[in-house]
């Protein structure tokens, strides 16, 4: 598993349209958009009693991970469980597919379909939730318009209307009501060991500053 890098910045209405019309010529639109070029997260976040990856991000560790589980689109039959780490500057993701019955029962308390032995990361997961009392959080969802540029594997995302939900047993209710977590557009750019020149001048934002932005940490925070 390689770490790839990841910067972040604030950006504003004005911003995200000179941007989008900049990488338009260059890079391509993610598959997973729809016709507005747009797709919804919906994710699930986790945290033990002391509220640890909450600590350890506004203490910035350089060291540290989270778990959450994640869907697209309203689409609760691929649901994913996925485990961020950061370690010296570098982000590295684990992920696999749950279904939607795993996912009902860990809403419910019950770990016990989780306790699968051939799949580590689920296997980890069960173990955090049992010893270290990792349990859902809140809920964060947003709409994402994302852009690929394959040399360097560069993916470059616009997060916007974000919001949030502390009733996470509604995780997978259509239903569930949010409320706004944040007002800022996120522009982030993730790449694995190089940033090509063509994206670093297409991504120039003017004064706009390389910032530290959690949407977990913002939405626990509303």
């Amino acid at each position: 598993m390689n770490g790839r890098h990841e910067l972040k910045h604030y950006i504003n209405v004005a911003d995200h349209m000179q941007l989008r019309a900049r990488l338009r010529a260059v890079a391509k639109p993610d598959e997973n958009a729809g016709a507005d070029g747009n797709y919804k997260i919906r994710s699930l976040y986790f945290d033990d009693y002391s509220d640890k990856a909450v600590v350890e991000k506004l203490s910035g560790l350089s060291r540290r991970e989270k778990f959450r589980l994640r869907y697209y689109n309203s689409d609760t039959s691929f649901i994913r469980l996925e485990k961020k780490s950061k370690v010296n500057k570098l982000c590295y993701k684990e992920s696999m597919a749950v279904t939607p019955e795993q996912c009902t029962a860990l809403l419910a308390g019950n770990l016990e379909p989780c306790h699968l032995p051939e799949r580590p990361l689920l296997m980890e997961f069960y173990a955090k939730m049992r010893y270290q009392n990792l349990r859902p959080k809140c809920v964060v969802e947003y709409s994402r318009e994302a852009y690929k540029y394959c040399a360097g594997n560069v993916r470059i995302t616009f997060d916007r209307n974000i919001r949030t939900s502390n009733t996470v047993s509604d995780f997978l209710s259509p239903a569930l009501v949010t409320i706004p977590a944040a007002s800022a557009i996120i522009l982030e750019i993730k790449y694995d060991g190089f940033l090509p020149d063509i994206i670093r001048d297409f991504v120039q934002i003017g004064c706009r500053n390389q910032a530290e932005f959690s949407k977990y940490v913002v939405a626990r925070h509303v």
